[in-house]
């Protein structure tokens, strides 16, 4: 078994400041749809609604959109209806917004079946790229988990099937290329969510062809910058940043402060933008999936998607910014 993980929770309140707590009380029901004028185009007519930015899957040149959500604990819930409600809102968000990623798991708790009951109900399985995983020893104990987790999520088909945390990951992987074959999983990869296990993940990357890796990677903890992304890049491997905000220990970090004014330079109007847009302009960087359970926090997520990106220059001139905070 794996360990289990601090959870990725929603981001405080302070990483509003500059939206305003107002934004906290809407819904997706109230609020207008998000339009989000292209800098270059500043006169474009309303009814001109951007598009979330994408990044393609190097394996088969999807085009994915760059922000998605992530489930731990955030969508393992029971059966109340406000809690079933504020959960369809952040997926009603998401897909306004054009996002698709979800990102899931056993180790989740009910969060597979939550998301499955959450797309039916809303009739989006089309709009969704389910991502899960696998988390556990033996062929057979592997199989029957992932059968069980494509079942809970409603689907016969699994955008992006996982081995979690790399356990047993040798023989998960051969079932993995076997149903990648017959068309269960359309793309597979491996994660992990400590630093200290780069060099297996790279071990693998180097050896296997595999279409995804996950892994942690915020602009506290950048690691994956030295050796692992860009081997992501050389191998043509998507890269999923998990833990994009250090469990929200970033946010801790910039409480009480002002947004530094180069933020309006890749059009960041909260912190949580600027945190998200430091990871989507590295070129490695196929998509993020910051966690939440919150409709205000999954819009200020998404608007990361849209607008400019730091350039090489000023991701090292926000890495700096960040260091000495």
């Amino acid at each position: 078994m794996g360990v289990i993980l601090p959870t990725e929770p929603d981001h405080p309140l302070d990483r509003r400041q500059i939206l305003g707590h107002a934004l906290a009380g809407l819904t997706f029901l109230t609020a207008p749809p998000l339009i989000v004028a292209h800098p270059a185009r500043a006169s474009s007519p309303m009814s001109d609604v951007a598009k979330m930015l994408t990044h393609p899957i190097p394996s088969t040149g999807e085009a994915m959109p760059v922000i998605g959500v992530g489930t731990w604990q955030a969508f393992d819930i029971g059966d109340d209806p406000a809690e079933f409600e504020q959960r369809r809102q952040v997926l009603e968000i998401l897909f306004q917004a054009g996002g698709r990623m979800i990102d899931s798991s056993p180790m989740y708790g009910r969060a597979e079946a939550v998301t499955g009951r959450l797309l039916t109900a809303m009739g989006a399985r089309d709009k969704a790229f389910l991502a899960t995983k696998v988390w556990t020893s033996g062929a057979a104990a592997g199989v029957a988990q992932m059968q069980a987790s494509a079942d809970k999520m409603q689907t016969n088909v699994i955008d992006l099937m996982q081995i979690h945390n790399l356990v047993d990951w040798r023989v998960q992987l051969k079932t993995l290329r076997a149903w990648k074959e017959k068309g269960t999983f359309r793309t597979i990869g491996i994660t992990h969510y400590t630093v200290s296990a780069f060099d297996e993940l790279m071990a693998i990357m180097r050896a296997e062809p595999i279409d995804f890796v996950q892994l942690p990677y915020s602009l506290a903890v950048r690691s994956a910058e030295a050796k692992l992304l860009p081997l992501a890049l050389e191998k043509g491997i998507a890269v999923i940043p998990n833990r994009p905000f250090d469990g929200a220990n970033m946010f801790a970090r910039v409480k009480g402060r002002p947004l530094p004014d180069w933020a309006a330079d890749i059009d960041a109007k909260s912190y949580a933008t600027i945190f998200l847009k430091y990871l989507i302009g590295h070129p490695a960087i196929t998509c993020v999936i910051p966690g939440t359970a919150n409709p205000a926090h999954m819009r200020d997520n998404v608007a990361a998607g849209f607008g400019r990106l730091p350039d090489a220059a000023m991701r090292q001139r926000i890495a700096q910014w960040y260091d000495v905070l």
